[in-house]
């Protein structure tokens, strides 16, 4: 399971590099479904994989010219806070029981799987939907909104260790009017920062982390933003979104019934 579990994780990165978001969504279903961790635990490991793997397609759409650092900052910041509030003090007052519906219990890890099933399966429509590519509208910056957006993002990225890219980028695009070129990079730069202020909420609680397990599972994942941000000079970004939206939906059903069936 473990080779396949390393083979998933590549898709993780393929996604990143070639759609800018929608392949963190995967990392805490294949650390769960092929390596056992705990779901608590494996989304503090998903915001380190998606932290380390998005500066690395960071890095490579800021030498492109496709990072906007003002909006990055105005987005980040707020999303920074929230994330790291959600990781630090939210998240350890949950506790691991919450409620019994007959002979089901609703328990903290449960919770986090049912939250991220639905995540999923919403994501996937906004990448199957071909209604998206003119989202920018003529119209001045809503400042506000897109703050509110990022405290938003900033708690669903605590809690459930996701990115967020598959709601960041039409944030950027929708109240920031940016090109979408730009909005996936200056989305993997707030990614970046968001997620690795996550990990450290959970480090500050001297959450057990497996470092070198870290290590060679991101490797895998960077193998795959490489290649992704190879790829997108001959793959088509409006034929792969659909594709990969409909594997993602296929995906959060498959969590949601298994999670539903424990």
């Amino acid at each position: 399971m473990e080779i396949t579990g390393y083979a998933a994780s590549i898709l993780i990165g393929l996604s990143l590099g070639l759609i800018g978001g929608g392949g963190s969504i995967l990392t805490v279903p294949i650390l769960v479904y092929f390596f056992y961790v705990d779901p608590v635990l494996a989304s503090t490991y998903s915001l380190f994989v998606v932290g380390i793997t998005s500066s690395v397609g960071a890095f490579s759409h800021y030498q492109k010219g496709n990072v906007n650092f003002k909006l990055a900052l105005l987005f980040g910041i707020p999303s920074l806070i929230a994330v790291f509030t959600m990781r630090k003090w939210i998240m350890p007052l949950i506790p691991f029981d919450l409620i019994r519906i007959g002979s089901f219990d609703l328990t903290k890890p449960i919770l986090l799987m049912l939250t991220f099933s639905v995540l999923m399966i919403v994501a996937s429509f906004s990448m199957i939907s071909k209604s998206n590519k003119k989202l920018a509208a003529e119209t001045p910056v809503n400042y506000m909104k897109l703050v509110a957006q990022s405290v938003v993002v900033g708690l669903i990225t605590g809690f459930v260790g996701v990115g967020g890219g598959f709601l960041i980028i039409p944030s950027l695009v929708v109240f920031a009017r940016l090109p979408m070129k730009k909005a996936v990079g200056t989305s993997l730069m707030i990614m970046t920062l968001s997620s690795l202020l996550g990990v450290l909420g959970d480090v500050s609680r001297h959450e057990s982390i497996n470092y070198m397990f870290l290590a060679s599972f991101s490797a895998f994942a960077i193998i795959g933003i490489l290649v992704g941000s190879y790829l997108t000079r001959y793959i088509q970004e409006n034929k792969l979104r659909p594709a990969f939206g409909w594997f993602v939906l296929v995906m959060g059903f498959f969590v949601l019934i298994s999670t539903l069936k424990k």
